[in-house]
């Protein structure tokens, strides 16, 4: 599992490790089933909190991306990965309707919209 940190990143370090975390799992880097490193020994390998990387799991466990077993540690869940991406997916359109309702309330044109998306997308 490899996470890399960005202290200069918008995103807080627990979702950076989150949001690594899911992608490793949905493209197959952490197969369904492989054992997690520890709360303690991840915080101690990024040389962080370990409530930031215990926040991290247990965001990840709500999810259904992780399971954990009491004495035994956490593991990579073995749900079905299309669901969990489709969750995900969900997600992204929840939240993009919602950029685009605060956009129309300023009067932003979906022009605009669109050339601001295509821009992050690196193709402007």
């Amino acid at each position: 599992m490899d996470i890399i940190l960005l202290n200069t990143a918008d995103q807080p370090i627990y979702q950076q490790i989150k949001s690594q975390m899911i992608t490793q799992i949905l493209n197959g880097q952490l197969p369904e089933g492989e054992k997690l490193p520890s709360i303690r020994g991840l915080a101690k390998e990024l040389k962080i909190s370990v409530i930031t990387t215990k926040r991290a799991y247990e965001e990840l466990e709500n999810e259904g991306f992780i399971d954990t077993v009491p004495g035994k540690g956490s593991f990579v869940s073995s749900r079905d990965r299309d669901m969990l991406r489709e969750r995900q997916l969900q997600e992204i359109q929840d939240r993009l309707k919602l950029i685009v309702e605060e956009g129309k309330k300023y009067d932003m044109s979906m022009d605009k919209m669109i050339h601001l998306i295509k821009k992050w997308y690196g193709e402007d």
